[in-house]
């Protein structure tokens, strides 16, 4: 058992923060509303601390889940980072989706700093993370990840390293390419179905055996043909990440019409006031389109 920080306890923090607590971790977690960390200490044993250093005190590991690239650099770095309060020795790990150029910026950072750093963003979702089934892709240090690793297997289906610094973030943005696609055809198939007049749960009840099959397939399927949106993950973060992924392409020369094409959808669905919307919600641009005769 070890001494871990938690830093953010939004929707996937909140619950693998949790896991580490009952799997017996001592934990203290941090987060930038108080009343949040208030909440998970009433759900699971720990302690909160008032900024980053000092949940990062004497932690051997300190695990981060933010937003951004400004969010990671707020709680890493500064007189209140976590840097600052984290000895030489200890890993961090951070579990965001960011950009691999701040993952590189940082990694640098704890590097001087005596410090392990390993990229590990996830992927399964608010579900994942409330079963303890994510997939982890990380990169950094060889050391540091085989020592992080049975902690990250708290909340882990998977837990891989895939090569040094930024790899894991590269993972997640090929992750989250290939997801953006498949939704966008799901939404596409299952609009197509409802408006030619086919049943859409036997439908799906029969393709879903097949080569259509897909993790989106059975596990939004449902929600998406009742038009229930409210949940998951939104459609701000999910731009947010194809905005990593296209900026990244145009770096290293990779074209990524499919991905640029739908995060223009999610531009829509954004305008449309979906936001925070599940990702799912493409089929709702599609009917509104429909609907207009477009």
């Amino acid at each position: 058992m070890a001494k871990v920080a938690f830093l953010g306890l939004g929707v996937m923090g909140y619950p693998m923060a949790g896991h580490l607590a009952q799997g017996g971790h001592s934990v203290t977690v941090y987060n930038r509303t108080t009343a949040r960390a208030e909440a998970w200490l009433d759900d699971y044993s720990g302690h909160s601390a008032g900024t980053p250093a000092k949940a990062a005190d004497e932690s051997e590991f300190v695990m981060c889940c933010v937003g951004n690239d400004d969010d990671l650099r707020s709680v890493c770095l500064g007189v209140e980072g976590a840097f600052q309060g984290m000895d030489a020795g200890a890993v961090f790990v951070d579990h965001s989706t960011v950009s691999a150029q701040v993952t590189y910026e940082l990694a640098a950072t704890a590097e001087e700093r005596g410090i392990g750093y390993v990229d590990a963003p996830v992927s399964g979702g608010q579900a994942g993370a409330e079963n303890g089934v994510l997939s982890i892709m990380c990169g950094g240090g060889g050391s540091s990840f085989d020592r992080a690793e049975p902690v990250m297997g708290s909340y882990a289906r998977i837990c891989r390293r895939l090569g040094p610094t930024a790899s894991g973030q590269l993972a997640k943005m090929v992750n989250q390419i290939c997801i953006a696609g498949l939704i966008q055809s799901l939404a596409e198939g299952l609009n197509f179905a409802v408006e030619a007049g086919l049943d859409g749960e036997t439908l799906v009840e029969v393709i879903s055996q097949g080569a259509a099959g897909s993790w989106q397939m059975e596990n939004r399927y449902a929600s998406m043909l009742a038009g229930d949106f409210d949940f998951g993950f939104a459609v701000d973060l999910m731009r947010k990440d194809l905005g990593i992924c296209l900026q990244t392409a145009d770096e290293i020369g990779v074209s990524l019409p499919i991905t640029a094409l739908v995060d223009q959808f999610y531009r829509d669905v954004q305008n449309m006031g979906g936001g925070r919307w599940d990702t799912s919600g493409l089929i709702e641009r599609l009917r509104r389109l429909d609907d207009r005769g477009e």
